[in-house]
């Protein structure tokens, strides 16, 4: 049965006043499906040629933070969102901050997870 869905490109903004950006992974949401999740993707070659004083691990736990909220994973300083819309909502919210959603697109699949699977593929790597 195909679903509609909705997605954002997670972005990696160094410096957020020159608003240059790597895409470094993808958060989809599917209501009919009961689906949220995210992956990220960095590739260490590349984040040193696009922010050389850029820590990666710093990078990849800031990512890992955010995966964590799509998951309804408990975290301090952030609000308990229990619905997956809810969460979707707050990761897709504009933001400050070096890892940035970027504007929300949506199709319609059979599998969200293979669909995730595939923008990864598509924007990230």
């Amino acid at each position: 049965m195909s679903v509609g869905y909705q997605y954002v490109v997670l972005r990696l903004v160094p410096s957020i006043e020159r608003e240059e950006f790597l895409n470094v992974g993808v958060a989809l949401y599917a209501q009919m499906a009961d689906f949220l999740d995210a992956r990220f993707h960095l590739d260490a070659a590349r984040l040193a040629a696009f922010a050389p004083t850029l820590a990666a691990a710093d990078v990849e736990q800031s990512l890992a933070s955010l995966c964590a909220d799509v998951r309804g994973e408990p975290c301090p300083g952030r609000p308990d969102l229990p619905k997956l819309g809810q969460r979707f909502g707050w990761i897709s919210a504009p933001r400050s901050t070096i890892v940035q959603p970027g504007p929300m697109h949506g199709g319609v699949s059979n599998d969200p997870g293979a669909t995730l699977e595939r923008l990864v593929d598509r924007l990230v790597r």
